[in-house]
C-alpha cells in the first residue's frame, strides 16, 4: 500500500539519504555514487558524491532505447509566427548530437561554460541538452534583455562560445538579438571566442567573419557526439538571479542532485506519468523553464511544449485554452499572473467556453503568491484541481506544495499547502526562536536542503553564505515573511523586506492585498509600505481594474478602505489608494513592489534589467504623486 503525505514526509526527514537513493533509482546511472550526502564540508552539502551520469542521456537517449524513440518529446506552438512544429524522442537526439557535435568542432569541453541568450524556440533547448551532453556548463540569460545586463553575465560566467538567435518576438514585435549581443560583448572584459547564431524568417543577423557561426549550416556539416559522463556534483548550469546589490547571482544546479529531484517531483508532485502532455507555460530564461520546460518533462518521458506567445493579445484571451485543447494537455504550469491577464480581459471567462479541455486534470501555479479570488475564478472556470506551490530559483523546484503524487490534501486558498518531502521548513523570529502556529515570522529551510537545491553560487562562496546561511546558523534564508498553521500549511506572505511596521505593529502587505483582491472590480493589486513621519509606514494600495468595468474613483476608494478595514482592522491605517492601468512587472510576472517603494518615498532607484515596460514607472510615479507620495 502506497504511504500517504505525512509517512513521506516523516520518511524523508527520519531516513534523508534511504530516501533519496530511492528516488535515486529511476536515474540512470553511468557509476553508482559512494555517498548519498556528503556533509563533510557543511554548509557546503553535496548528493551522491562518486555517482557519475549524463543528464542528456536521461532526458533523451535513454527514451530511444527505451522504447520511446517516436513518441513526442517537443511540440513547439508559436503563434506570433504561425508556427507549429514536434519532434520525436528520436529527432530530438539526432539534433542536440548535431548540435553538440558543433560545440565540440569548436573546442568546447566538459567545464567550459556557454552562454544561451536566445527566444522560445526548440533550438534553445537543444543548446542546453547538447551542453549537458558534452559535460558543459549552460547559463542561459533571457532572450532580448539589455546589453549592459548581458555583459555582466559573460564577465561573471566566462563563456568560450554563445548561443542566440537573429531575434525574439514579443507578440506583434520583432526584437533583433544580434545588435544586442554584439554590443554586450563589446562592453565585456571577457570575449567569448565563437558565436552560434541560428537565423530564423523573421530578422536576418548580420554576421562577423571569423567570430559568428551559422547555426543551420554547422549543424548540417556536424558529426554527431556521443553522451559525456560526468559526476553527480559537476555543475549543470549557472542561471544568474538579481543580487541585492546590483551584481547578478549565479546559481549553480548540480548534475546529479538535479535529476534525481526533477523526475521525483515530476511523478510526486505533478503526479504525471511517462507518456503525458505537461506545459510549463513559461520562459526557459527562467528556472521554472529549466525545470519544468526542459529538464524536468523530459527526465520523465514527458511530452513539453514550447509556447512562444503570452496569455492574452495572441491572439485572444482564449490562447491558452486553444494550446491545452489541441495538444491535450492533461497539466499546465504557469504563473498566477497569467490567469490575472486573463481575468481582466474575460472576466466571465466566455473564451474558455469555446474549447473542449475534458482532457485536462491539473493546473498548478507559482511565481508570485496567488491571491484567493483569482485561484477562485480558476477553479470555478475550470472545473479542476488548482494548487498553488511555492519554490524559488534557489531550490529548482517546490519547497512547499500540494503533492498530488502522493496524496491530495485539501486546498486552503491563500496556501500552497504543506512542506515538500526533504525540506524542514521552520518559521523563525528575530532571535533564531521558533514562533507558534499563526505568527508571522521569517521562513527557514533546515539544512541540508534536498537534492536539486543550490550547492552555492558560482565562484562565489563566500557571497552564498553571506546571503543565504548567515542569518540564523543552520537555516537557509528564503526572504520570505509568513507563518505555519496548525496544520502544518505554509502561508507565504510576502517578501521579508514587505513586512511593514505601522505605529508599531508589524503587518503583511500580502494579506493586505489579499482583502483588496476581492474586491468585484479589482483584477489585480500591490500594496507596499511608504514611509510616514508619524507612524514609520503606512500601506499604499494600487490598484488595476477588469476590463469594462467603469468607476467613479471616489466610491471605489471608500468601498476598498473600507472593506481592508473591516476584513484587516483599523490598525493598518489604510487610507491611500490610487487606480493604474498596469502593474510593473519582471518579465516572469513578479511585482516590483520594492521599486515602487522606492519611488513612493523619493527615493534614488534603478530600473531593473527584468522589468517587462520600463514606461510604466512614470505611471507609477504621476499615481502616487496624486495621493501625496513621490
Amino acid at each position: 500500500m502506497a504511504m500517504g503525505y505525512k509517512e513521506t514526509y516523516k520518511l524523508s526527514m527520519e531516513h534523508p539519504e534511504e530516501f533519496w537513493a530511492k528516488a535515486a533509482e529511476n536515474i540512470v546511472w553511468d557509476k553508482k555514487w559512494d555517498q548519498v550526502l556528503d556533509d563533510s564540508d557543511a554548509p557546503f552539502y553535496h548528493w551522491f558524491k562518486g555517482g557519475m551520469l549524463n543528464t542528456c542521456y536521461n532526458a533523451v537517449d535513454r527514451h530511444v532505447d527505451e522504447g520511446r524513440a517516436d513518441q513526442t518529446a517537443i511540440i513547439y506552438d508559436s503563434p506570433v509566427t504561425d508556427t507549429k512544429q514536434s519532434y520525436t524522442f528520436r529527432e530530438l537526439q539526432d539534433e542536440v548530437a548535431r548540435l553538440a557535435g558543433v560545440l565540440k568542432s569548436q573546442g568546447i569541453e566538459k567545464g567550459d561554460r556557454v552562454l544561451i541568450y536566445m527566444p522560445m524556440i526548440p533550438q534553445v533547448a537543444m543548446g542546453m541538452l547538447a551542453c549537458a551532453r558534452i559535460g558543459a556548463v549552460h547559463s542561459v540569460v533571457f532572450g532580448g534583455f539589455a546589453a549592459a545586463e548581458l555583459a555582466t553575465r559573460i564577465d561573471d560566467a566566462k563563456p568560450k562560445i554563445v548561443l542566440s538567435a537573429s531575434c525574439g518576438i514579443e507578440i506583434s514585435r520583432v526584437i533583433e538579438y544580434k545588435p544586442l549581443l554584439d554590443q554586450a560583448i563589446e562592453l565585456a572584459q571577457h570575449k567569448p571566442d565563437n558565436t552560434l547564431i541560428f537565423q530564423r524568417p523573421q530578422a536576418q543577423a548580420v554576421m562577423l567573419d571569423g567570430r559568428d557561426i551559422d547555426w543551420q549550416s554547422a549543424c548540417e556539416q556536424a558529426e554527431p557526439t556521443d553522451c559525456v559522463s560526468v559526476a553527480a556534483t559537476d555543475p549543470l548550469y549557472i542561471l544568474y538571479t538579481s543580487g541585492t546589490t546590483g551584481i547578478p547571482k549565479g546559481v549553480v544546479r548540480d548534475n546529479g542532485g538535479h535529476a534525481v529531484a526533477m523526475l521525483w517531483s515530476m511523478r510526486n508532485v505533478y503526479n504525471v506519468q511517462p507518456g503525458e502532455v505537461y506545459w510549463a507555460a513559461s520562459d526557459v530564461g527562467w528556472v521554472v523553464g529549466h525545470s519544468y520546460i526542459v529538464y524536468g518533462p523530459l527526465l520523465n518521458g514527458n511530452t513539453t511544449i514550447i509556447y512562444e506567445g503570452k496569455p492574452v493579445l495572441t491572439p485572444d484571451p482564449g490562447a491558452f485554452w486553444r494550446v491545452i485543447e489541441e495538444y491535450k494537455v492533461e497539466v499546465m504550469f504557469t504563473a498566477p499572473t497569467a490567469f490575472r491577464a486573463i481575468k481582466k480581459e474575460d472576466p466571465k471567462g466566455e473564451y474558455c467556453k469555446k474549447y473542449d479541455l475534458s482532457n485536462f486534470r491539473t493546473l498548478f501555479l507559482a511565481g508570485e503568491r496567488c491571491d484567493s479570488p483569482t485561484l477562485a475564478w480558476a477553479e470555478e472556470l475550470l472545473n479542476v484541481p488548482v494548487i498553488d506551490h511555492w519554490w524559488q530559483t534557489e531550490t529548482a523546484w517546490a519547497i512547499a506544495a500540494n503533492c498530488l503524487g502522493i496524496e491530495q490534501l485539501p486546498v486552503k486558498p491563500g496556501s500552497p499547502a504543506c512542506a515538500v518531502p526533504g525540506y524542514q521548513i521552520d518559521v523563525l523570529n528575530d532571535d533564531g526562536k521558533v514562533v507558534a502556529d499563526g505568527e508571522i515570522g521569517s521562513i527557514m529551510i533546515k539544512l541540508p536542503m534536498p537534492p536539486g537545491c543550490l550547492p552555492t553560487l558560482w565562484n562565489k562562496d563566500e557571497h552564498f553564505i553571506k546571503s543565504y546561511l548567515s542569518t540564523h546558523p543552520g537555516y537557509y534564508l528564503t526572504g520570505d515573511a509568513g507563518y505555519k498553521d496548525e496544520d502544518g500549511y505554509i502561508w507565504v506572505m510576502s517578501r521579508i523586506d514587505d513586512i511593514i511596521n505601522v505605529a508599531g505593529h508589524r503587518l503583511s502587505t500580502g494579506a493586505i492585498e489579499e482583502v483588496i483582491a476581492a474586491h468585484p472590480d479589482v483584477a489585480e493589486c500591490a500594496v507596499i509600505g511608504a514611509a510616514d513621519k508619524l507612524k514609520g509606514e503606512l500601506p499604499v494600495g494600487l490598484i488595476v481594474l477588469k476590463s469594462g468595468v467603469e468607476r467613479d474613483n471616489a466610491d471605489l476608494y471608500k468601498e476598498v478602505i473600507a472593506l481592508v478595514r473591516e476584513k484587516i482592522g483599523p490598525v493598518c491605517s489604510f487610507k491611500k489608494v490610487v487606480t493604474i492601468v498596469r502593474l510593473p512587472k519582471t518579465r516572469s510576472g513578479k511585482i516590483l513592489r520594492g521599486t515602487m517603494k522606492k519611488i513612493a518615498d523619493c527615493e534614488s532607484y534603478k530600473v531593473p534589467a527584468t522589468i517587462d515596460d520600463p514606461v510604466i514607472l512614470d505611471e507609477i510615479k504621476m499615481a502616487l504623486k496624486e495621493i501625496g507620495f513621490a
